[in-house]
């Protein structure tokens, strides 16, 4: 069965109505693509349980363990992996900078081939309060930004995080400068950019510019807010890969409205390349720490 008891407004058997009731027409399976990426720690950090597949496998749930997952992987719990988690083989390429647009300065951080010659380019904007140095945290979140940029680095790829200083146009406009300066350095790359909490509303103003969403191979949301105008926008007809991860201990955005949302956009554009990780018992961080990179990006980038 999915769930143990939550301590939140669902009950088990209502959080399993709720997911009978999003599946609607969902099948069963998922399908495999072409992998851009190599393997890179993987038995560390793929999911341990998928308990429930829906909508082709565009949808699972995915069992978090505060116990496996965080208390036994942390040497010191939420600060600290442990050693095995990471390497510090991106250290060696890593490197600040700053790029003058818009009437501003942005500062940003790199790894891998940031500088020019990357097949690949990944994009990490954090959430209300962060900044450029939380995505280049090799031992936080259970080393798991460690392993998107080993993941990078070890595939011809290049890995950046970047200052956001506001959440709207401005903060918009300043990734997009980003991104256009990085495909001037590497043409040939694919782009994708990963938003943190608050930072995807950022990635939602990408998707629904078309100038900016031409750049972009993928959008990654990791307990993000949901956008409604792009149900309403010319987005939906672009195909811009959409991942969603959510923990169903989320105070901060609601899985269910998440979730909801994930339903809504297959609803109107049955076709359209998204897909929701729900982390059973997961909080806001969750997704952060326990979203499988390499399968994520292998199906935007292959």
């Amino acid at each position: 069965m999915l769930h143990r008891f939550f301590k939140f407004r669902l009950t088990r058997t209502l959080l399993a109505g709720a997911l009978v009731a999003l599946a609607g027409q969902g099948l069963l399976a998922g399908g495999a693509g072409a992998e851009a990426l190599k393997p890179y720690k993987d038995g560390l950090f793929r999911y341990k349980k998928v308990t429930e597949t829906l909508y082709g496998g565009d949808f699972v749930v995915v069992e978090y363990s505060k116990q496996r997952d965080l208390r036994d992987r942390d040497e010191v719990d939420e600060q600290r992996v442990f050693g095995n988690y990471v390497s510090y083989r991106p250290k060696r390429g890593r490197g600040s900078a700053e790029l003058k647009a818009n009437g501003r300065v942005i500062e940003y951080m790199g790894t891998g081939n940031w500088k020019g010659g990357a097949n690949a380019i990944v994009i990490y904007i954090h959430g209300q309060g962060g900044n450029r140095f939380q995505g280049m945290n090799d031992v936080s979140f259970g080393g798991n930004f460690n392993r998107v940029q080993n993941l990078m680095v070890r595939n011809g790829g290049a890995y950046l995080t970047v200052d956001i200083n506001h959440f709207d146009n401005r903060g918009t406009a300043d990734v997009a400068a980003l991104i256009q300066y990085q495909k001037q350095l590497s043409p040939r790359a694919k782009v994708v950019v990963a938003c943190g909490s608050m930072g995807g509303i950022i990635c939602w103003n990408l998707l629904k510019n078309g100038n900016y969403a031409s750049m972009l191979s993928g959008i990654v949301l990791l307990g993000s807010p949901k956008d409604p105008n792009f149900l309403s926008s010319s987005a939906l007809s672009r195909n811009v890969p959409i991942y969603m991860g959510q923990g169903t201990l989320d105070t901060v955005y609601d899985w269910e409205d998440q979730a909801n949302f994930f339903k809504q956009i297959k609803t109107k554009a049955p076709n359209y390349p998204i897909r929701f990780t729900l982390f059973d018992t997961g909080t806001h961080g969750t997704p952060i720490r326990m979203t499988d990179w390499r399968l994520v990006l292998n199906w935007m980038l292959g």
